[in-house]
């Protein structure tokens, strides 16, 4: 057996850790039931995104992987209610809770404001920053 190291994997070798990880995973803990989901803020007259957030549900807890809205939608209200919709989804959906990480200079008040509790800082990263990891859990369930 040789070590490779691969800047440029394929796609089908990034598969194969893929698929013995949670191979490995679902033997102790059990299928992921993983599923994307999406909530958008949509234009009124065009019906065009102009912001939203992206994420998954995997063993029953919604991880927002990605949030962004535009500097001149900032303020309004939108993000807030975008997080509202996607948290009444989640609970509705039998979450167990939400997870999400920002960066210092992102959003960590936002999310402070709307309930998500600090777990972890990653100091450095990127160099200089931190990350933040936050969380909220659906009440009765910590």
């Amino acid at each position: 057996m040789r070590i490779a190291l691969d800047e440029s994997p394929t796609p089908a070798d990034e598969q194969v850790v893929l698929d013995g990880l949670l191979a490995f995973n679902v033997g102790y803990i059990g299928e992921p039931n993983a599923r994307p989901v999406a909530c958008f803020l949509r234009d009124d007259d065009t019906g065009a995104v102009r912001g939203g957030l992206l994420g998954h549900v995997r063993w029953r807890w919604l991880y927002i992987a990605k949030f962004w809205l535009p500097d001149e939608l900032r303020g309004q209200g939108h993000g807030s209610r975008l997080m509202r919709e996607v948290e009444r989804w989640a609970w509705a959906e039998g979450c167990l809770g939400i997870h999400l990480d920002t960066f210092e200079y992102q959003a960590l008040p936002f999310y402070r404001k709307l309930g998500y509790e600090l777990f972890g800082v990653l100091e450095g990263y990127p160099p200089g920053y931190r990350q933040y990891y936050l969380r909220k859990v659906r009440a009765g369930t910590d």
